[in-house]
């Protein structure tokens, strides 16, 4: 037996996973399909980023219709957490509850905000989370954050000073980076434009990696294996558990396998280990694997003031949930959804995404704009999903359900920044390949003719497989996904540790 715990992927469900288990005791391996990624220029570099995606992989997944497109997601020790905003949000406590939205109605969860609370708090303590407990009127009960907010550029306080003239409740956006202000020295974190979207040259983003996958590899029961692609779960000869699993370079056997490859490339795993005991895939009784995928409706927006330069390095620090229950409208009495600030829009990063604009309108825009992320919450849908082909290729079907909340979403945050001083105001909204939110697939339940994981993100199936990455999710809310991937992931350890007595 390779280990007692095999853990399929490293980013911020499996890399928090090892971590929560590294001084139990128990053998831990990890299987990391990338590796790590390089510490080099280019991490900062919009041109090597957002141009040539030269850290993204390079493979085709098929849409509904049979065309390919490249999926913005790549294969790194720490997943895309690695690429992220940093941005790590709490559910609310309506997000754990069914909620009416203007095409249909979210499934309840399970567990309630209460149930996660206690994890929530670890995973901030872990993640460097800085906040303002109590900031946003629709977060609920909580302990205070583990660091103080950072502190916003002139350009965003400008914005948040005329949002809360207008009656709005804007808040600061709790952000997941290695930054005190009272200790510089040993504060990696420069505040520096290349950090949503970009890797951190100095490790002071909180990925998975700084402060997953390291922290657990200080202990010798963790062990990491990079460049392994897992290409099949193995099914043991009693058919009710997993004995291990094949790569392209051997097997591995554990008493316990986690699947946290991502929701796409987890359930596409379970599909393509199909047998004469699970002729549709694996744990997929119930036919439910792949199905329920869930990315959410997402929107940037640049807001320019043509007789002001915004001159911040930093604003990805102001938020506004205001919309997020409720739309304000009587005749429209849905939410809305998220919004949040934007890394800053250099005129290079515009350039690199743009280049068939001319060099000094993309200077101007971006070196005018206040930049924002706008996001509205996807319904599942068994139709929307991932099914593999005979070659194994991931064929995703997705239509995203609220389009037209996601429109007032942002026609009510044009009207809002125009008031603010800003007259031009644009958005471009996201497609199918942006895959960074990507939830659903397997979610977790108590019926197992509905759900393909039990509450502890057990398959109904089979006795020793969980799945701890944003599959298990039953519905995406409309804020970030990965504080929640992090905070179930501690959860799920607690489970695994006392069902192999190491407490």
């Amino acid at each position: 037996m390779d280990a007692d715990v095999l853990i399929i992927g490293s980013g911020a469900g499996g890399g928090t996973l090892a971590r929560a288990l590294a001084d139990s005791g128990l053998r831990i391996l990890i299987l990391e399909r990338g590796d790590f990624l390089p510490r080099e220029w280019g991490n900062w570099d919009p041109q090597t980023v957002f141009a040539s995606y030269r850290y993204h992989s390079d493979e085709s997944w098929l849409d509904a219709d049979g065309q390919p497109f490249h999926p913005v997601t790549g294969y790194h020790v720490g997943g895309n957490t690695k690429f992220y905003g940093a941005a790590v949000l709490r559910r609310r406590p309506t997000d754990f509850k069914a909620r009416k939205h203007v095409d249909g109605v979210t499934p309840d969860w399970p567990l309630t905000h209460e149930d996660f609370a206690p994890y929530y708090d670890q995973a901030e303590a872990w993640y460097f989370a800085h906040g303002e407990a109590g900031s946003d009127p629709t977060e609920g009960p909580r302990n205070p954050y583990p660091f103080p907010p950072l502190a916003h550029d002139a350009a965003v306080a400008s914005v948040e000073q005329a949002l809360r003239d207008q009656g709005h409740h804007p808040f600061p956006l709790p952000l997941a980076l290695h930054r005190l202000e009272d200790d510089p020295a040993h504060s990696p974190c420069v505040r520096c434009p290349q950090c949503d979207g970009f890797p951190c040259m100095v490790h002071a983003k909180g990925d998975a990696e700084v402060c997953g996958v390291r922290p657990a590899l200080e202990h010798n029961n963790v062990n990491l294996r990079c460049n392994e692609r897992v290409r099949k779960i193995l099914l043991a000869n009693d058919g009710k558990t997993v004995s291990g699993v094949e790569t392209d370079h051997g097997r591995f056997t554990a008493r316990v396998v986690v699947l946290a490859a991502g929701a796409v490339n987890s359930a596409a795993l379970l599909l393509a280990s199909r047998s004469e005991v699970f002729p549709n895939g694996l744990a997929n009784r119930s036919d439910q694997v792949g199905r329920n995928y869930m990315c959410h409706l997402n929107s940037a927006c640049m807001a320019i003031d043509p007789l002001r330069e915004n001159r911040s390095i930093f604003q990805k620090t102001l938020a506004l949930n205001d919309f997020y229950e409720d739309s304000g409208d009587p005749d429209y009495p849905y939410p809305l959804g998220h919004i949040q600030g934007l890394g800053k829009v250099t005129p290079a990063l515009l350039h690199a995404q743009r280049p068939r604009w001319p060099i000094p309108m993309t200077a101007w825009a971006a070196s005018h704009s206040v930049d924002w992320w706008l996001t509205t919450e996807d319904l599942p849908l068994p139709e929307n999903r991932v099914t593999v082909d005979e070659h194994n290729t991931i064929h995703l079907h997705w239509q995203p359900k609220n389009r037209e909340s996601h429109r007032r979403l942002c026609e009510k945050w044009r009207g809002l920044l125009q008031k603010a001083g800003f007259p031009l105001v644009f958005f471009q909204a996201m497609d199918i390949s942006a895959t960074a939110h990507q939830v659903g697939t397997c979610r977790f339940g108590d019926d197992p003719q509905t759900s393909v994981l039990d509450p502890n993100c057990k398959a109904h199936d089979l006795d020793n497989l969980y799945v701890v990455d944003a599959s298990f999710m039953p519905s995406i809310s409309a804020v970030n996904p990965s504080l929640t991937i992090m905070a179930n992931a501690i959860r799920v350890a607690d489970v695994l540790r006392k069902r192999l007595d190491r407490t």
